[in-house]
């Protein structure tokens, strides 16, 4: 399937697979080549997530079939659709639906995708701060409004945010403090990442270790509610310390999938543990949660938490994610 209203030939990053290992490579794809879907989008920008840096790595079986194009989400212009929802022009952003993992993602200048997958961005935005806010905040405040579901307000006890430098973190610290929220960030980078964190709102740095330094079953109680992003270790530290009645929102098992804990915080506190999963969330959230994001977070401080890096430096900044060397979100450019 190809339209005369976009390019024969398109650059894109495309994974491919030989003797069971995954090669990350620049090349032109005929638009042909693109997999169905009602919606054909001109792509401006990619994120840098850490399901990316997994799939560009082949790690984790993140991507099964190939050849693949990664980034589980871009924004960029309507070309055409065939959906009453959009048009051409039309300013939109996606994430998740196992787009970049089992459909071909926003790593290319072109995608073709369900009309169902696509949000309109917010007037307030632009398509660099979009993709600057990406996933990484998309899930950031999925994980506030699960918070405040389950009774979490400003002005009560203070918020806790784990992997406060990396992508998520540095969305749900920002996203918090400007909500009304005292946020405490902790990090294994305290003094690296003290300054910056500090600008986007943190009243104080807590250290890694603290949470994950062995102890009692329960610790002092602290936490009003929690944003985990790490998991592991540090999601059951964060457990221990949790207030009477306070939730957790676990989004991320960069510091592993498994961790130990007891059942004294859910019976003698009454913590409540909870999941997010940004890639189904129904339209309806995801206009909700976009237009908050839009009116919460200040540019200036969105300008703190990005970068904007070229496409073909995607491999290279997939390595750098892996090992914790970023801080914020990178944002791709992929016509550059």
């Amino acid at each position: 399937m190809t339209t005369p209203n976009a390019p024969a030939t398109f650059r894109a990053l495309v994974l491919t697979e030989e003797d069971g290992k995954t090669h990350a490579s620049m090349q032109t794809v005929e638009q042909s080549a693109l997999p169905e879907g009602d919606t054909l989008v001109r792509v401006a920008y990619s994120g840098l997530n850490y399901k990316d840096g997994l799939a560009i790595l082949g790690r984790n079986k993140v991507v099964r079939s190939f050849p693949m194009v990664p980034g589980i989400d871009l924004a960029g212009e309507v070309v055409e659709s065939s959906s009453p929802d959009f048009a051409p022009g039309d300013r939109i952003v996606s994430t998740g639906w196992g787009v970049g993992e089992r459909h071909w993602g926003g790593m290319a200048q072109y995608a073709r995708l369900k009309s169902e997958w696509l949000v309109k961005v917010p007037d307030e935005l632009s398509l660099t701060e979009a993709m600057g806010v990406g996933t990484a905040g998309f899930t950031a405040m999925l994980c506030i409004m699960a918070l405040e579901q389950h009774g979490f307000a400003p002005g009560g006890r203070e918020a806790l945010v784990t992997g406060a430098a990396g992508g998520v973190g540095s969305m749900a610290v920002a996203l918090l403090a400007n909500s009304g929220y005292r946020v405490v960030a902790a990090t294994g980078r305290v003094d690296e990442a003290r300054d910056y964190l500090t600008e986007l709102g943190a009243h104080e740095l807590l250290d890694r270790a603290t949470l994950t330094a062995p102890g009692a079953p329960l610790a002092s109680a602290r936490w009003g509610g929690v944003v985990d992003t790490v998991g592991g270790p540090v999601l059951a530290g964060a457990l221990r310390s949790a207030a009477y009645g306070a939730s957790v929102a676990a989004c991320g098992n960069a510091g592993g999938m498994e961790f130990t804990t007891t059942v004294l915080p859910f019976i003698l506190r009454a913590v409540n543990l909870l999941g997010i999963d940004s890639l189904p969330t129904p339209i309806e959230i995801r206009r909700e949660a976009w237009a908050r994001i839009a009116t919460t977070l200040p540019k200036r401080t969105l300008d703190l938490m990005m970068r904007v890096e070229p496409l073909s430096e995607a491999p290279r900044l997939a390595e750098e994610i892996m090992r914790g060397q970023i801080r914020g979100h990178v944002v791709l450019d992929v016509n550059e």
